[in-house]
């Protein structure tokens, strides 16, 4: 399995008038520590459109187990879950600085290429890149 940690501080405009991180910054965070964890196998976004490939969100889970507040430090956990055809599957853990669980989340995505938007399957550029660095094998799981 690839996982990759990703540490931030929570910035004073992403709480809203209750004091806590309002809920529609975890899509925002979550989404960079995903590219993050492709960053930490070699594989940027970037090159990835530059291939001529797009990975829209096709699906979002979220569980709001805790509130945090501005200047928290919180660490992500990412981990890529499966592939399968067109379609890869993430999962999210976020902890506060005590180490408590504070959102887990799940999101899917889909390639699709670039010039018409169409589904295809995982590139060969990023499966070589996934099964270089994968523990364990998540392909067509």
């Amino acid at each position: 399995m690839i996982e990759h940690e990703y540490t931030f501080r929570v910035m004073y405009s992403e709480t809203d008038q209750m004091g806590t991180v309002h809920h529609s910054n975890y899509p925002k965070y979550y989404e960079t520590a995903r590219w993050e964890l492709f960053r930490s196998i070699g594989l940027s976004y970037q090159s990835i459109e530059e291939m001529g490939y797009m990975l829209p969100v096709v699906d979002m889970k979220f569980k709001f187990l805790k509130t945090t507040q501005y200047d928290a430090i919180l660490k992500v956990r990412t981990r890529l879950k499966a592939i399968k055809g067109p379609r890869i599957w993430f999962t999210y853990e976020i902890y506060n600085e005590k180490n408590e669980l504070i959102n887990s989340a799940e999101t899917g995505l889909a390639f699709v290429k670039k010039s018409n938007w169409k589904p295809c399957i995982i590139p060969e550029f990023v499966s070589a890149q996934i099964e270089k660095h994968n523990v364990q094998k998540i392909i067509n799981a």
